[in-house]
């Protein structure tokens, strides 16, 4: 039997076993190498911030590169089919690009409005005009359609932007904006990570508060949350190191924050600007490490849930026995999807990850990063 007929025998058969739902979320996984995205899209002018479309066929990136209407611009490359490359990187043109430069976007689940903050120090180049918090704004272009072109920047209003306001993550429910800001109540002397909320997407945020358990003296940078709102990525140490935290639900607060490990951390190189792909399995992030092609690139890195259950080195029917064992709970050691660290039920997205990785051998059960 193929992998994929034996994929979709599991799924009909625990399909039909009865789930219940629960709150915790905590998977082991582990990370990868990291690879350089190479010259498709790193060139010698400096790329960062990252953001991919919910299907995939878009990835958003800006870089300063020549071509461009500004200091630094909003690029695109597509894609027929997730299985297919990427394409070359094409400016998304003006009026969406200027002469002013654009940080950190962050593309909504529909496809349909892009965030981004201007120039927040005067080496990357002016603010866009009609700013409201003086060292940094909060901006969104909108299009009609995913085949339509992009508009002129809107700022998304006084709540978030009446002071220092820069690289948002929106989440994919579009109730809640990330953001780093340098305003008053922050925790040390330099940027903290805040969330503004709606009630719907056609209304403004409200007031935004900063992130529990998350900030710290060292200071926060550049956060991304996860398509389920359960983990958030930023940088510490002055956007020289990556960071998450998780928590259960996406109504409880963060817990205390962890280092990511030394192969995505690698010192004494800038390591920043990170996104996480759309199905969890993919941590983009922006490096001056040796192995570039200028000087800060895209990098990519894996993040691998642990799916030899039983620690035998292969991934077979004892595997899948555990995961019917402990069907409807919340046990970490089987609930391996649908993001690498689990969604707090082991039910049939646990037995579709797993009927991934059917019959390969694989290292002994590690320990979590």
């Amino acid at each position: 039997m193929s992998r994929r007929m034996t994929k979709k025998v599991y799924v009909l058969i625990v399909s039909t076993l009865l789930v219940r739902m629960v709150e915790k979320a905590n998977a082991d996984f582990v990370f990868g190498t990291p690879t350089n995205l190479g010259p498709t899209v790193n060139s010698l002018y400096g790329e960062g911030g990252v953001c991919i479309s919910a299907d995939e066929l878009e990835f958003f990136f800006t870089s300063g590169r020549s071509g461009g209407y500004g200091a630094v611009d909003i690029w695109v490359m597509q894609r027929p089919t997730k299985e297919d490359d990427w394409g070359e990187p094409v400016n998304l043109g003006s009026p969406a690009n200027s002469e002013y430069s654009y940080w950190e976007p962050s593309i909504s689940s529909d496809g349909l409005s892009l965030y981004f903050s201007d120039g927040h120090l005067p080496q990357f180049g002016n603010h866009l005009p009609g700013g409201l918090g003086g060292q940094g704004d909060i901006w969104m272009i909108t299009r009609e359609t995913l085949y339509d072109t992009w508009g002129a920047p809107v700022n998304i209003g006084p709540a978030v932007n009446s002071q220092h306001a820069v690289h948002p993550s929106i989440s994919a429910d579009g109730l809640s904006l990330y953001f780093q800001s340098h305003r008053p109540g922050r925790l040390g002397e330099h940027c903290d990570i805040m969330v503004a909320t709606r009630e719907t997407t056609s209304e403004p945020f409200a007031n935004p508060v900063f992130l529990k358990n998350v900030s710290s003296n060292n200071g926060e940078w550049m956060p991304d949350i996860s398509p389920d709102g359960l983990t958030i990525f930023f940088c510490r140490s002055s956007a020289t190191e990556l960071w998450m935290a998780t928590r259960t639900t996406v109504n409880d607060d963060f817990g205390l924050p962890l280092r990511l490990p030394s192969q995505i951390n690698l010192s004494p190189y800038g390591n920043n600007s990170p996104t996480l792909s759309p199905d969890g399995s993919m941590l983009y992030f922006s490096s001056n490490r040796p192995g570039g092609v200028g000087s800060y690139d895209l990098w990519q890195v894996s993040i691998e849930p642990v799916v030899d259950l039983n620690g035998d080195g292969i991934v077979d029917a004892e595997d899948m026995c555990i995961i019917v064992d402990h069907w409807g709970t919340d046990e970490p050691l089987c609930d391996i999807g649908p993001m690498p660290w689990g969604d707090g039920i082991v039910d049939v997205e646990d037995i579709i990850v797993l009927a991934e990785h059917l019959f390969e051998k694989l290292p002994g059960r590690p320990n979590q990063p």
